[in-house]
């Protein structure tokens, strides 16, 4: 049975596959020099972190993620995401720390190639998203995800699902999000608003998309936040249409299995979890977060040292 999109925003993403090439933006005019693309068909969305263009590829159809200034974005949310990502440099380090012009620059720059690297890594790891193909000049050229009339694929927030549905596609997301922390990625800001309903060879598959705010599993203190998190927002999304979802609890589960190194592509999973119930060790806490003040100033002051 295939899911009744909600009326509207799918009808405004069709491609326009008879409509003459626009006119190239500057920023794809680039693209269009290199010969990395032919032409550029329309515009598919406009969003705070980016414009997604229609290109030509010789015969092929993909789209263009033209990367915004992300100003939209809190130093908070910047730090959590993007804390012991690794730059080319202990100065350029050192700068977006700072927060000069330089260190804003390479911060930027850093958060776009987050992307680039997570799409590459993912789509190894059999994860299914966006297949990358070229990242330049701050453009993500990427293949072009679309239904089964070959239109650009609706999100998941724009369908509405039989239950059935809901519970198939839960089951895939759930996989796909175990796939990826065994690739050692989180998503980080995972939702029914970036991922997108594709159909491919005549069935109906989720593909997750946006991932500038992924975070390493390892190296990242917030990762199981981000990975709980995402987790429960595919919960309480199809749990909307499947109310058995509601009660699960897989993100704990998944994060125990991660963390005891017993994680696979092929655990399987209960969506069940029991939460430990021993009392709260509040004067470690305490130390941790006394260690973690003395840290973070002592960072400050290597900082703040002379280059």
């Amino acid at each position: 049975m295939r899911p009744d999109p909600k009326p509207g925003p799918r009808g405004a993403l069709a491609l326009g596959r008879k409509m003459a090439p626009m006119k190239a933006p500057p920023r794809l005019q680039a693209l269009v020099d290199e010969g990395l693309i032919d032409t550029v068909v329309r515009q598919l969305m406009s969003g705070k972190e980016a414009m997604v263009f229609v290109v030509r590829c010789g015969e092929e159809t993909r789209c263009a993620k033209i990367y915004k200034e992300a100003t939209h974005r809190s130093f908070r949310q910047a730090v959590d995401y993007t804390e012991n990502r690794k730059v080319k440099n202990s100065r350029q380090g050192r700068a977006m720390a700072k927060g000069s012009k330089f260190g804003r620059q390479a911060q930027e720059a850093a958060w776009q190639s987050a992307e680039v690297d997570a799409l590459y890594r993912l789509a190894a790891a059999g994860v299914r998203v966006p297949q990358p193909y070229n990242f330049f000049e701050g453009v993500l050229l990427m293949e072009l995800v679309t239904d089964a009339h070959g239109d650009a694929a609706p999100r998941l927030n724009d369908v509405a699902f039989a239950p059935e549905q809901a519970l198939a596609h839960h089951a895939t997301l759930i996989t796909e999000v175990v796939r990826m922390l065994c690739a050692g990625v989180v998503h980080g800001d995972l939702s029914e608003f970036n991922i997108l309903l594709a159909h491919v060879n005549g069935v109906d598959t989720p593909v997750i998309i946006d991932l500038p705010q992924a975070v390493d599993a390892a190296g990242n203190n917030h990762a199981q936040r981000m990975l709980l998190r995402d987790v429960q927002n595919l919960r309480d999304f199809f749990g909307q249409f499947a109310p058995a979802l509601l009660t699960t609890d897989f993100g704990p589960e998944i994060w125990s299995l991660y963390q005891a190194g017993l994680l696979s592509n092929d655990t399987p999973l209960t969506g069940q979890f029991a939460h430990a119930t021993a009392a709260v060790d509040v004067g470690g806490v305490l130390r941790e977060i006394d260690d973690a003040r003395a840290e973070d100033a002592a960072r400050r002051l290597r900082m703040a040292a002379p280059v």
